[in-house]
């Protein structure tokens, strides 16, 4: 008889190749190293640096605090400056269409008379002419004063004193009035610059035409206020403050972008354009 030799059971595979083992350790070790520098060492190494505790490093390079663990955060003792917090909602406009001119005058003979005249005509330099202007614009402003999104000493306690109903009322007076009538000694002609930068703008500076939004009729935002037959010392007033973001309440930052490129000559120019009464 032929023996039938039984074959070994084969044993269970096993790495035999010594090369395997040492390539997933050395994967392992390097892929922990990585996270020990990248999160631990590095980052508590730079914290001592900028002050800050192993604990506060850690947790800055793991993203759970916010900041670098190579810096302090930065913090400053100024608070925020606020900007305007008028928004054009259903109630707003309904506020300003119920406004009543009467109470605005009673209001106006109480408080405003002194500086911006009866009929809206200021009586100097400092001080803007509000006869023919929207009651969305000065509604605006006199709203900002009272929630220091801009700020004058006088005004800011006067517009404090109105509640909403009055601020509207005052606005819908005062937009009521004529405009001034033009001197014809002040009217006179502008140089082209400058008649550029108000029908044109300055495509190259990014600056749009000053009449796309302060004619009258003009499609500009509800709040845009008529520039023509303004003061020449207000405005330059305005845009100086504006471009040193002294006056911060134009809505997207409209007017600090624009007033910040023009120059002396530019902001004078315009100011005595407008002051002249061009339309």
């Amino acid at each position: 008889m032929t023996e039938h030799r039984q074959q070994p059971i084969s044993e269970p595979h096993v790495l035999d190749q010594p090369w395997r083992l040492w390539s997933s350790i050395a994967i392992g070790g390097i892929l922990l190293l990585g996270i020990l520098l990248g999160v631990v060492i590095i980052p508590v190494v730079q914290g001592r640096g900028a002050g800050l505790d192993a604990y506060t490093a850690i947790c800055r390079a793991l993203g759970i605090l916010p900041g670098s663990p190579a810096q302090p955060q930065p913090s400053t003792q100024f608070p925020a400056t606020p900007v305007s917090q008028v928004v054009w909602t259903a109630d707003v406009l309904q506020i300003l269409s119920n406004a009543d001119p009467r109470r605005g005058y009673e209001k106006v003979q109480e408080v405003c008379v002194s500086c911006h005249g009866e009929k809206g005509d200021s009586v100097g330099p400092d001080f803007p002419h509000l006869a023919g202007q929207s009651g969305a614009a000065i509604y605006k402003q006199l709203y900002d004063y009272r929630t220091g999104s801009r700020a004058n000493p006088m005004m800011t306690d006067v517009a404090k004193a109105l509640d909403e109903k009055a601020i509207a009322d005052v606005a819908a007076y005062y937009a009521a009035q004529p405009k001034r009538n033009l001197n014809p000694r002040s009217l006179g002609e502008s140089p082209p610059a400058i008649v550029q930068l108000v029908e044109l703008g300055d495509p190259n500076r990014n600056i749009p035409p000053c009449a796309a939004c302060h004619r009258a009729g003009a499609a500009g935002p509800i709040e845009t206020p008529i520039l023509s037959e303004q003061r020449t010392e207000y405005l330059v007033a305005q845009l100086k403050a504006y471009a040193s973001g002294e006056r911060r309440n134009d809505v997207y930052g409209r007017m600090r972008t624009i007033a910040s490129q023009l120059t002396d000559a530019e902001i004078n120019g315009l100011a005595a354009y407008y002051r002249a009464g061009f339309k």
